[in-house]
Order: structure tokens, then sequence, then C-alpha cells
């Protein structure tokens, strides 16, 4: 076991501040905030796949747009379908 899981695992730290894990908060069908990704692979209106640390996230769906984005977060919005993890 890593010394960054142990201190999480011990301390109750959240993963996504020492392993740089992805968080995603879901509101509805309709938004998706996503934070610590690492990139867009595609991105169409049908389509939205990103790259976070640990593995790649597909958004998919209907009128698919991301509304804002930083270094490190962004909002997607649309009819969302589905969502994976590949």
């Amino acid at each position: 076991m890593g010394l960054r899981k142990k201190i999480t695992d011990q301390f109750g730290v959240p993963k996504d501040l020492t392993m740089g894990a992805a968080v995603l908060t879901v509101t509805g069908r309709s938004e998706a905030y996503v934070e610590n990704y690492r990139g867009i692979i595609e991105y169409t209106d049908q389509k939205i796949r990103l790259q976070t640390k640990t593995c790649q996230m597909t958004f998919c769906g209907e009128q698919l747009h991301i509304d804002y984005y930083t270094e490190d977060e962004m909002k997607i919005s649309g009819q969302i379908g589905e969502i994976r993890y590949c």
C-alpha cells in the first residue's frame, strides 16, 4: 500500500486531495461538474470524453456542451443519457 493511500485511509483525508481523484457531481440529467480532470479528448454535441488521472470519463447524450472550464474543473450541460468510466 502506498504512503498516500495509508495517509488517506488513516486520517480520513479526502481522496481528491491526496490522490488527485476525479470528482463528479451530477444534477439530474442536465448538468455535470467534473473536478480534477486532465484534458478533453473528444467533444461533440453527442459525446464528451475526458482524461482524468486514473481513467477516461465519457458523457453521452444530446445537445451536450461545456459551459465553462478552468485548469481543473468544468461544467457540462445538455441531455445526459449515460456516463461511462474506461
